[in-house]
């Protein structure tokens, strides 16, 4: 999808799994969500040809980006490092592995892949930008706010002109107030990745096909959307379970999802 940048798309899920081409070796992004679906990455990266994997980047701890980690990390034949923002530890303890556990206990399919999974956190932690250096290649890792989460990182290869965003930019549905959300943060994040993106730069989101500046500059408007009605029913002492409803038609995407966005963005207005 740019000069030595590749990205398959991978079900359940519609997941990027995207691949870096340096002279020292490949960059793998994410790493999907068990260690059986991490080794489909594997064998699949071999297409690439012959060069050895030597890092993975986790765009942030949400079970389909990281829970194959164990495959390429700590303890497996690889041992390679595997880089994170340094919120992943504590979210993946918060949100992953009681998910994980639940899943499990529920029988959930698919159960055998569940109970394989070894979670694995970053062994590389990223605070607010890093660099990655590929042999010939610079990859730029940046932090820019809480938005998707508390933990995305946000990669910049810039001889491709190319970001691969993870979910905080999403093409093959509606952005995912999934868990730990900050409906309130992520206009302004995508904000600030809009002011460093090049008008020709191509965006490779976490699910879905590649986009440009244009289509992140209209789903920061639809975020932003969200992040006001929300504000205003709250301002206006509308219960949180009505809020969907009071919002009518000014939601600017599918209210059926929104009630994750509303209970976590009247959370950050009534903090305590």
């Amino acid at each position: 999808m740019a000069a030595g940048v590749f990205q398959r798309r991978y079900n359940p899920l519609d997941v990027s799994v995207c691949v870096i081409r340096g002279s020292d070796g490949l960059a793998v992004v994410d790493t999907r969500s068990s260690p059986r679906q991490a080794d489909e990455i594997r064998a699949d990266v071999r297409e690439l040809g012959g060069a050895p994997v030597r890092w993975v980047i986790n765009t942030h701890g949400h079970f389909d980006h990281c829970f194959g980690n164990q495959r390429f990390g700590p303890g497996s034949d690889l041992n390679v490092p595997i880089y994170g923002h340094a919120g992943v530890p504590a979210f993946l303890d918060k949100f992953e592995r009681p998910g994980l556990a639940e899943a499990i206990a529920s029988g959930e399919e698919p159960a055998d892949e569940w109970r394989e999974v070894v979670i694995t956190p970053p062994t590389e932690l990223v605070g607010d930008s890093r660099t990655l250096d590929l042999g010939d290649r610079a990859v730029g890792m940046f932090y820019l706010g809480r938005g998707h989460t508390d933990n995305d990182l946000l990669l910049h290869i810039p001889d491709a002109a190319a970001w691969l965003v993870g979910d905080v930019i999403e093409e093959s549905g509606p952005p995912c107030y999934g868990a730990g959300s900050f409906p309130m943060d992520w206009p302004g994040t995508v904000s600030r990745l809009l002011a460093m993106v090049g008008a020709g730069d191509v965006l490779v989101p976490g699910h879905g096909a590649p986009v440009g500046a244009e289509f992140a500059r209209v789903q920061q408007q639809q975020l932003a959307t969200v992040a006001e009605l929300i504000r205003e029913l709250h301002h206006d002492g509308v219960p949180a379970g009505k809020a969907a409803e009071a919002g009518g038609g000014r939601w600017p995407m599918p209210v059926d999802g929104l009630a994750p966005a509303i209970e976590m963005g009247y959370a950050q207005l009534s903090p305590g």
